[in-house]
């Protein structure tokens, strides 16, 4: 994709003599739209620029006078504030990491303050991770063809006001509805950040350093979370705070994000939105309802509307001019890799973290505060590791890189097993060592992979979907933790090895399943 932005430069540069003053310089496209053709002329011969645009700044609207589009760049204009850019989404992505681990160290606590009986406690998990998998791969079309900094700046704003209105609830709907509008304001600020990334390092180098860093921040609001929760004097304080922190986030970023776009014409796909968002609601709410029970009635319902819109949802996508996903990336080994990995991610790695600082406190009796500076150990290295990934480049091909932390977390995992029946957690931190540096090279990877797999025009789309899955395998394997966990004759400690034992095990398919992945031919764009 580097080529054709380098193509697109020289050809762009070639159409503008060097003496023309800059102010009279039009890029040649649209100095062709703009000559009329005469009455019975063949086609002028289409320019190469426009076909080998990958990307573009947000384009002028039409002229009203002439219905002519006025003038945009052949060539992806770098922002202007690339570092402040990557500050800014970096920010928001650590930002909105805290609000959906805010729970992990407070579950107890806020399970108690709102009356939450123990078979809805998976909600209170799940809300947010439930918006997140409902709205990102909507949100990553929407800001290809809409606008990513108009979608990051609106998805950040809700995101603050949303986490406000958290703390303020008083019953288990009304926290859960508060973490599910969360976890959509969410989608909307990662899927745009990545696309905003991509538009403002346009290079393969700068695209390396900026998910990297990206990457880390994904890492840090999980590291950093945890104390937050544990330092303040109760869970409401938290959401306090962190809706602050978003809102002065949201006021900065209109001021240093440069907009940009690659709009494909049509109509927004609402039928495939709207098949995606109802099949994955009724996915999860199946899944965190099977702990109480997997043959139950409601549960199979819900499974079976879930399959049938997701059905609906391909239909429609095959339908339509410009859909959310293009169902061709599904023949790219790049692109399967990068969701597979989303996906085992949250199976295997959220859905086990998750829930662990609570079984800690409730088995081993340790604080709030306690339990955060303990996991910092697996947090903590993730973010670390996570920030110096990008030295791998060049040597380790990024699948490898994937699978290889799949791999650590697996040995990670292994390692804690008996740590919980033993009541000591100082047999934790190999595994927890472990699985940190296994976490960071996955923060790494992924989001880096997301942009790889994808033309660079859809970076947002490409992004939305690997996430998607990501978010989608976390609500999964938080309810299958807390099954296991609670649901397991012997007591907490023997279903916490158990969980451990199936996050360990689904690491290990993962790594397999990325491994497998074999590119066969190389990605085209349609742009």
């Amino acid at each position: 994709m580097s080529r054709f932005n380098d193509r697109t430069d020289q050809v762009a540069a070639t159409t503008t003599a060097p003496d023309t003053p800059a102010a009279s310089r039009t890029p040649a496209a649209s100095r062709t739209l703009a000559v009329p053709a005469a009455p019975g002329a063949p086609a002028p011969a289409p320019s190469l620029a426009p076909t080998l645009t990958a990307d573009r700044a947000a384009p002028e609207p039409a002229d009203p006078r002439s219905g002519q589009a006025r003038a945009e760049p052949t060539a992806p204009a770098a922002s202007a504030h690339p570092r402040a850019t990557l500050a800014v989404t970096s920010a928001a992505t650590a930002l909105a990491l805290m609000t959906y681990t805010a729970p992990a160290v407070t579950l107890v606590d806020t399970a108690a303050a709102l009356h939450t009986a123990p078979s809805a406690q998976a909600w209170l998990l799940n809300g947010t991770p439930l918006g997140l998998a409902a709205v990102l791969l909507v949100a990553g079309s929407l800001a290809d063809d809409h606008g990513r900094r108009r979608l990051f700046v609106s998805g950040t704003l809700a995101l603050a006001l949303t986490t406000l209105l958290g703390a303020l609830a008083t019953t288990t709907w009304q926290f859960t509805l508060a973490r599910v509008a969360q976890g959509a304001a969410s989608a909307a600020l990662l899927a745009s950040s990545l696309g905003l990334l991509v538009h403002a390092f346009p290079t393969p180098r700068g695209r390396l350093h900026a998910t990297g860093v990206w990457g880390a921040f994904v890492s840090g609001g999980i590291a950093l979370s945890p104390l937050l929760s544990g330092a303040l004097p109760g869970w409401r304080p938290v959401y306090v705070l962190l809706g602050a922190a978003t809102l002065l986030v949201a006021a900065v970023a209109p001021r240093v994000l440069t907009e940009s776009r690659s709009p494909r014409g049509g109509r927004p796909d609402l039928p495939g939105a709207a098949a995606f968002g109802a099949a994955t609601v009724a996915l999860i709410a199946a899944l965190t309802l099977g702990r109480d029970g997997w043959l139950r009635a409601p549960v199979g319902l819900l499974l079976l509307a879930s399959v049938a819109l997701l059905a609906l949802f391909v239909l429609v996508e095959r339908r339509v001019a410009t859909p959310m996903i293009d169902l061709s990336l599904l023949r790219n080994p790049a692109f399967v890799a990068s969701s597979t990995g989303g996906l085992v991610t949250g199976l295997a790695v959220i859905g086990l973290f998750s829930f662990l600082p609570t079984v800690l406190q409730k088995a081993l009796g340790l604080s709030p505060m306690d339990t955060a500076w303990l996991f910092l150990l697996w947090s903590g290295l993730s973010f670390v590791v996570a920030l110096q990934a990008r030295r791998l480049a060049g040597r380790v091909p990024t699948r490898v890189q994937l699978a290889l932390g799949f791999l650590l977390h697996a040995a990670g995992v292994l390692t804690l097993l008996g740590s919980v029946d033993a009541g000591s957690w100082h047999r934790m931190l190999p595994g927890l060592v472990a699985a940190g540096i296994g976490s960071g090279l996955l923060n790494a990877a992924l989001p880096l992979l997301a942009v790889e797999s994808v033309p660079a025009a859809r970076a947002a789309m490409g992004s939305g979907a690997q996430q998607t899955l990501r978010y989608v395998g976390s609500c999964a394997g938080v309810a299958l933790t807390i099954a296991i966990a609670t649901g397991t004759g012997g007591g907490l400690a023997r279903g916490t090895d158990l969980a451990m034992a199936v996050s360990a095990g689904l690491a290990l398919v993962g790594a397999a399943a990325v491994l497998g992945a074999r590119r066969r031919q190389p990605l085209v764009s349609s742009d």
